[in-house]
């Protein structure tokens, strides 16, 4: 019951989309240093890298939640971790924890139901009472009259 869900998908995909928003405020940060060389540029930066984390975090977080979904949100958390490349993919290791999430979110199959050969035996919804056994009489029959 616990693989139910794409647990490994999703745990790789949050440390990816955790890093790469750290990776998107460093930039911000180092952006603001920026702004007054290179003015948008350094901006433009950091609001994709905080994007693209939240939007990886976001994927990781619908992975799990719904899980019949999981194809759609493991290729939104491989390209919005591809697309983090622009801002260092969240120290690189944000980048490869997020291909790998998504790739796991891509291919996670729910589990298969039992076969009814391992299934244990069911009992039937409704049995008719059972008659009790044939007891043979007690005394042996009685002669008949004779004329």
């Amino acid at each position: 019951m616990a693989d139910e869900k794409p647990t490994a998908a999703f745990a790789l995909s949050l440390v990816a989309g955790i890093l790469i928003l750290i990776n998107g405020i460093f930039i911000a940060a180092i952006g603001a240093i920026l702004a007054a060389v290179f003015p948008g540029i350094g901006l433009l930066f950091a609001v994709l890298g905080l994007v693209f984390g939240i939007i990886v975090l976001v994927g990781a977080i619908m992975m799990w939640s719904t899980p019949s979904q999981h194809v759609t949100w493991g290729v939104i958390v491989l390209l919005f971790s591809i697309f983090s490349i622009v801002i260092g993919g969240g120290f690189i290791l944000g980048l490869i924890l997020g291909l790998v999430g998504g790739i796991l979110g891509i291919v996670w199959k729910p589990p298969a139901m039992m076969a009814p050969a391992w299934m244990p035996p069911m009992q039937p919804p409704y049995a008719p009472p059972m008659q009790p056994p044939y007891q043979p009489p007690s005394q042996p029959p009685a002669p008949p009259p004779s004329p």
